[in-house]
Formats: C-alpha cells, sequence, structure tokens
C-alpha cells in the first residue's frame, strides 16, 4: 500500500482485497439459536441491498484496530452475498499530521502544538476531496457509504451528491468535553453536514450537536477464527516466540503454522526487533504484555515505569511492550518519536530493572504473520496489560480476555465496556502509576485469580464481542437506511 507523493494533488484511493470468511464457521462456536438469528439477519441485508454496494474508506489497510475491523466485517459480509468494497485514502505528511492532531483532541488531549487553522482547514479539504474525486465514479446513487473516522469526514458531501447514504463512523472519543475536544469538532462539522447516519463505539461519544435520531451505537468485536485470535497449543505459542526472538531461538525447531484470513496456511518466520539488555525471557518466566501502537495516549513508557517501581522487588517476571515496526504505519506520524521516547526511558533504568523490560516491534510485511505473532504473546502473557490513558475502544482488550488472559486496564473509553467485574481490573487512575505497578505486583503473586479472571473473561467475550453481534448490528443499520 502506497501513498502520493507528498506535495502533489493526486490523491487516488486504493482498493484492499479481502477474502471471503465463512460465517458458517461461527453455528458451532455460538449456538443453533443464535446463528439462526445471525443467518436471518444476513439474509434481510443481503435481500434490502440487491443491486447495490457499501463502501468503506478509511486511511490504512494495517497496523489499526480499525484496519482490522474492517478485514473481519468485509471478509463475513461478502459471504452474506453483500457487494462490499473497501478502499484507503492516500495523503501527504502535512494531512496525516493533521489527522494525528484531530484525533488526539477528539479524545482530549492536545497532541502537538500545531494548529487547526485556516491553512490546516484548506489543506485537509484539498486532500480529502480529491480522494473522493478519485472514487467518486464508482459509487452509484444508493450505494451505502462508510467513512471512518477524522481522515474520511471531509469526502462526506462529495459521496453525497451522487446519491449514495453517506455514514460517518468514528472510531474514537472522550466522555465529556473540553477545549481541545471542541476545537476538534468544530473542524469536523462542516464535513459531518452531509452526512445521513453516524455510528459511534460509545454513546458518550457522541457530540451533542448531532441529532440523536440519526444515531447508532455499534462497538467493535473480535473474530476468534483470525490469525491474532484463533486456537494455538502451548508448544506453539513457545515455539512462536522463539522464532520472533523474545526466547532464545531454537533452530532446529519447524516453524509454527496458522490459517491465514484466507483459509490458506501461512508460517511464522520472520523476526522481531527487540531492544534488550542481557539473556531472553524463559519459557517459564511470568510475562506482562501491553500490545498496542507506539502512540502517548496507549502510555508505553508509563507501563514501562509502572513496572519497573513495584514488580522486580516482587516477582520475576518481564515485560514486554509490544507494537508495529514504525515504517509500516503510514498515518501516524508520532509513532516513531514515541518509540524513542520509549526507548530513551528504558536506556535510563537500574541494570537489573532493564534486563526485565523488552522493546518488541513487530514486522508488518505480512498482515497476517504479524496477528498470529500478537497471538502468541498474548497467549503467553501471565497479565495483559491496556494502560491507555485514553481510549476509543481498545480492542486488544477483548482480544486478550479472549484468550483467557487477565487483564489489567485503565477505566476510561470502551475499555469500561469490556471489563466487568469478575472478568478483569480496571484502574481508576491510569496516570498513578504507583498503584498501577503495586496493583500488578499483587496480581501476578495470585495465580489462582489470574486463572478465575481469565476464564470468566472468556465468556464475556463470547457474550458480548464476538463478530456475529457486530454483523447482526450493520444488519439493522442497513434495515433503518430503509436501502
Amino acid at each position: 500500500m502506497t501513498s502520493t507523493a507528498p506535495g502533489t494533488h493526486d490523491y487516488l484511493v486504493q482498493e484492499v482485497n479481502v477474502p471471503a470468511r465463512s460465517l458458517s464457521r461461527f453455528e458451532s462456536l455460538i449456538g443453533a439459536d443464535r446463528y439462526a438469528a445471525f443467518r436471518r439477519a444476513a439474509a434481510g441485508s443481503s435481500g434490502r441491498l440487491a443491486g447495490r454496494t457499501v463502501w468503506n474508506f478509511n486511511s490504512t489497510a494495517t497496523g489499526g484496530g480499525v484496519a482490522e475491523m474492517l478485514e473481519v466485517l468485509v471478509g463475513y459480509i461478502q459471504d452474506a452475498g453483500i457487494d462490499i468494497r473497501w478502499h484507503v485514502i492516500a495523503g501527504d505528511t502535512a494531512f496525516f499530521a493533521i489527522t494525528k492532531r484531530i484525533h488526539n483532541r477528539l479524545h482530549g488531549a492536545r497532541g502537538d502544538t500545531g494548529a487547526l487553522g485556516t491553512g490546516e482547514v484548506e489543506h485537509y479539504a484539498e486532500v480529502t476531496m480529491a480522494n473522493a474525486a478519485s472514487a467518486r465514479s464508482l459509487v452509484r446513487r444508493d450505494d451505502v457509504v462508510l467513512l471512518h473516522d477524522p481522515q474520511t469526514a471531509g469526502m462526506a458531501a462529495s459521496f453525497a451528491d451522487t446519491g449514495a447514504r453517506v455514514v460517518w463512523r468514528c472510531h474514537v472519543g472522550r466522555d465529556g468535553t473540553n477545549e481541545w475536544t471542541e476545537e476538534a469538532w468544530s473542524f469536523l462539522r462542516p464535513h459531518l453536514a452531509a452526512c445521513e447516519a453516524f455510528i459511534f463505539s460509545r454513546r458518550q461519544y457522541v457530540p451533542d450537536w448531532i441529532d440523536e435520531s440519526k444515531v447508532r451505537i455499534i462497538p467493535p468485536s473480535i473474530d476468534p477464527f483470525s490469525p491474532k485470535n484463533q486456537e494455538m497449543t502451548d508448544a506453539a505459542v513457545i515455539l512462536a516466540l522463539r522464532q520472533i526472538g523474545l526466547f532464545e531461538p531454537d533452530g532446529s525447531a519447524p516453524p509454527v503454522s496458522f490459517v491465514r484470513n484466507d483459509g490458506s496456511f501461512g508460517q511464522i518466520e520472520r523476526r522481531a526487533t527487540i531492544v534488550q539488555d542481557g539473556p531472553a525471557v524463559q519459557p517459564g518466566d511470568p510475562l506482562v504484555v501491553q500490545v498496542s501502537r507506539w502512540d502517548r495516549l496507549k502510555d508505553m513508557r508509563g507501563v514501562m515505569e509502572g513496572f519497573v517501581r513495584a514488580v522486580p522487588g516482587q516477582t520475576p517476571a518481564h515485560l514486554a511492550l509490544v507494537g508495529p515496526q514504525m515504517e509500516a504505519v503510514t498515518d501516524d506520524p508520532e509513532g516513531l518519536e514515541v518509540f524513542s521516547e520509549c526507548l530513551s526511558a528504558w536506556e535510563s533504568l537500574p541494570d537489573t530493572s532493564r534486563r526485565l523490560v523488552h522493546l518488541v516491534s513487530l514486522p508488518m510485511d505480512d498482515v497476517d504473520e504479524n496477528a498470529a505473532m500478537v497471538n502468541a504473546l498474548q497467549r503467553h502473557a501471565a497479565v495483559v496489560v491496556q494502560k491507555s490513558l485514553m481510549e476509543g475502544f481498545g480492542l486488544t482488550v477483548a482480544e486478550a480476555m479472549w484468550k483467557g488472559r487477565a487483564v489489567l486496564a485503565s477505566h476510561v473509553g470502551g475499555i469500561i465496556d469490556q471489563v466487568r467485574p469478575g472478568t478483569g481490573i480496571l484502574l481508576d487512575d491510569p496516570a498513578d502509576l504507583d498503584t498501577f505497578g503495586k496493583t500488578l505486583a499483587e496480581l501476578l503473586g495470585r495465580p489462582d485469580e489470574i486463572a478465575e479472571l481469565g476464564a470468566s473473561a472468556r465468556q464475556h467475550v463470547l457474550d458480548n464481542f464476538v463478530g456475529d453481534r457486530h454483523l447482526e448490528q450493520y444488519a439493522l443499520l442497513i434495515e433503518w437506511l430503509g436501502t
């Protein structure tokens, strides 16, 4: 996936080809009654959309939760007999700096010191309108256009002019407003006037100027059969972590196989880029894992600092901070800077603490292989952390819970909706590093509680956050639009 060269005006959307995924695989997992209701909803949507196309537009094909969600939805919806497509927009460095600024401010954080003034308004409009122009001829009257997140909002009016039913889906937000959220919404609001409907992950994220009758709340979901979530044996997990380099490599062991999203087999063959000092982690060592982008709102540096304040003196656990190799993430200009900050903080740790902390950057050359690596890391973890300062939804939490892991996460955003009492532990103040470290150290010392939390967590995700629920809600959206 490539973007147009910076400084040009030829911004062209590019299609992401996604193989169909069989809906029938859900039946044995969710039971006959729930599956029958699911199939009825799919059949109804297929009938209403006969002869029409559902178009999705976002800003990246890899490296984030929205891209992963789209790969799942597009694959399964195809199997329902619906013509659904996914395109990624192009942009230059300035455009993605603007949209990252909006992203941060929708969370209530200033982010960088840049403005959202006249120049930014003009450049954002130029890029989004050019992208829309490159796809406009594809879209027909009464097609459904789903625009995802701030990067695509500027395309709404152009697609609405074709007679399409335009829906904007916002995956981020903040409970309550402040000066930064107000600034971001003021920037986006003129572009959203042409939208017929809005989807948010949480009702608390909906600004008060949007007509409530046009809003639907649809939380994200996991695909239990994807490379990131499919079952793995304990032996395969250990071999996978040897292959990526977190454990001591075993050159005589065969590569670990997994099932790709298209149904073919793949292998974990690449190595991660790992910053570590001293011996590799041993398979028997307790492991704490956080998986996320290198993003200040995910607070990887805070996880490291809280861990080293409390855990090394209580237990010989290791910490793996896991993110993507930065050259693969094109729509997040802050990633390399945040990773560099984590690296500097790691280098400043005392020797004994530094040996217990590992900065893991996973290759993104093969998206399915990357997902299988994350699967192995989460499955081996004694505790999975998601200590975000703010969070739109944080689907890595549900992914870890699905694997029966004990989760220690922040009481913010969509994480609140995922972790219910008895299914994990929530931190009231994610900025309180002493409490975070103390809570983590105490949990690592209670293996029975870890097991109980993990078992309850998996059932909770099955009941609420498996993909059939998400697809049914999209079916209701289509019915609501009257298409």
